[in-house]
């Protein structure tokens, strides 16, 4: 679709007929020969003589030129653009952050695969979560995992694959033996104040009582709770295992009490599996759709046009006088040639 980005330029349109009828005629005064018998010569060629001056007059050619000239310069002025058909983007409006414990603990093979393999509870938590994030287009998401120390494995970002990938190389114990879900929960919080978004979620997967964070779990949920950030946790341990296995189920209630998020427990793939769409439901995908249309100016083509109008009408004027100058010597007859 052809628009005009300065469409008020037609106002300009009628200016040369103002200027012609408006404003009086150019004036020049040339140096004329002045002879005594002007009157009897004017007599004798039966013209009247007249004083002042003589306006030129234009053929109707050359007026056409002109004024298809003055259309296309205030076309270009005009500033057209050819406007694209709609271009649709959707902007995430949730972050989601995926707190992922891999302590020790994590290496217990009590859980089994869609194929029936008896896998340790990281193997089956991975698995489950792959196919969460791929239902989470539109979500920005980032990854944590903790042990003795939290890390950010992946920042925010809708590269799901990346998230995936990352997700996928992670092994128990590559972050410590212990469980730091209290400083985990700091660590996301520092994440969360660089997003824009309103909607801020956390994940925490965890299977062992915290041990070993500078926080407790609840004080940092508190401190989620304030920055607008809701946590869902979601408990992978045996809940009848003592010491750093231990579950601690009420912290984990606390936390997700604390933000206004579920407690979950899983005791095997299929609970874990059942917990990841119930948590799809709740934190439903949320995307804004911005459209915009792109713009290409073509103001070069009245421009071009223009242009070549010129171009024709000065070739055609030389072509003319070419044929004027070749006309009378066509005319004259050759030497030599009888009479």
């Amino acid at each position: 679709m052809l628009s005009l980005a300065y469409p008020w330029i037609a106002l300009l349109v009628p200016l040369p007929l103002a200027i012609w009828f408006w404003l009086p005629a150019h004036a020049e005064q040339r140096p004329g020969l002045r002879v005594p018998f002007f009157d009897r010569l004017a007599r004798l060629s039966g013209q009247r003589s007249v004083s002042g001056g003589v306006v030129a007059s234009r053929g109707a050619a050359r007026l056409t030129v002109l004024g298809l000239c003055w259309l296309l310069a205030l076309g270009a002025l005009a500033r057209p653009q050819w406007i694209d058909p709609p271009l649709h983007r959707d902007l995430p409006t949730r972050d989601l952050l995926v707190l992922v414990d891999l302590s020790g603990s994590m290496d217990t093979s009590d859980f089994v695969d869609a194929s029936g393999r008896t896998v340790n509870r990281l193997t089956a938590v991975k698995q489950v979560l792959d196919d969460f994030l791929s239902r989470r287009k539109g979500d920005r998401v980032g990854v944590v995992v903790f042990g003795d120390e939290p890390f950010a494995l992946a920042p925010f970002t809708t590269d799901l694959d990346l998230c995936r990938v990352m997700l996928r190389d992670t092994a128990v114990g590559m972050a410590g033996p212990r469980t730091a879900f209290g400083d985990a929960i700091g660590l996301g919080i520092g994440l969360f104040n660089r997003s824009t978004v309103k909607a801020k979620t956390i994940i925490a997967l965890t299977d062992g009582n915290d041990t070993t964070s500078k926080v407790p779990p609840v004080e940092a949920a508190r401190i989620a709770r304030d920055k607008g950030i809701v946590i869902h946790t979601v408990a992978v341990g045996d809940p009848q295992a003592a010491g750093e296995d231990k579950l601690d189920e009420a912290a984990l209630k606390d936390v997700a009490d604390a933000t206004g998020g579920g407690f979950f427990r899983a005791l095997d793939r299929a609970q874990l599996a059942d917990i990841y769409r119930q948590l799809d439901q709740i934190e439903t995908r949320r995307i804004d759709t911005v459209s915009f249309r792109p713009k290409r100016d073509v103001y070069w083509i009245p421009l071009g046009a223009g242009l070549v109008l010129t171009l024709m009408v000065q070739a055609a004027r030389l072509l003319r006088r070419r044929m004027q100058w070749f006309a009378p010597a066509a005319a004259q007859p050759l030497a030599g040639a009888a009479p």
